[in-house]
């Protein structure tokens, strides 16, 4: 699993570092099979007070890229909150990737001549 954090606007600090990377554990407990991670923290000029931390991921997993975005005030508030919906959508992939409910072609039974006649 690579893992990239990067900061636009703003020095990301060792202590930023770990707590995202704190968070990301949570992700790798439900699915396993990530390849990459792409963290972005960026700190925007805008005239909102309370929309001006932003998160961003990028985490690809075989076969999908899963992306959520979280604007706060905090920049810790930002990335809780990028970490609820990213687990979210994790485990929705999960689900889908594990639901076998369909039956493969070869076990599907075929009608028998007798059946048929």
């Amino acid at each position: 699993m690579n893992l990239t954090i990067s900061g636009h606007h703003l020095d990301v600090t060792p202590a930023i570092r770990e707590y995202v990377h704190n968070k990301l554990e949570r992700i790798s407990r439900h699915f396993d099979q990530v390849i990459e991670i792409a963290v972005i923290l960026t700190v925007d000029n805008a005239r909102e007070r309370e929309s001006r931390q932003k998160a961003e991921i990028n985490l690809r997993v075989s076969g999908k890229t899963l992306y959520a975005e979280s604007l706060a005030q905090d920049l810790y508030a930002a990335i809780d909150t990028l970490i609820d919906k990213l687990d979210r959508q994790v485990v929705k992939h999960k689900n889908k990737v594990q639901n076998h409910s369909h039956d493969a072609i070869k076990y599907i039974a075929e009608p028998s001549v007798e059946a048929v006649a």
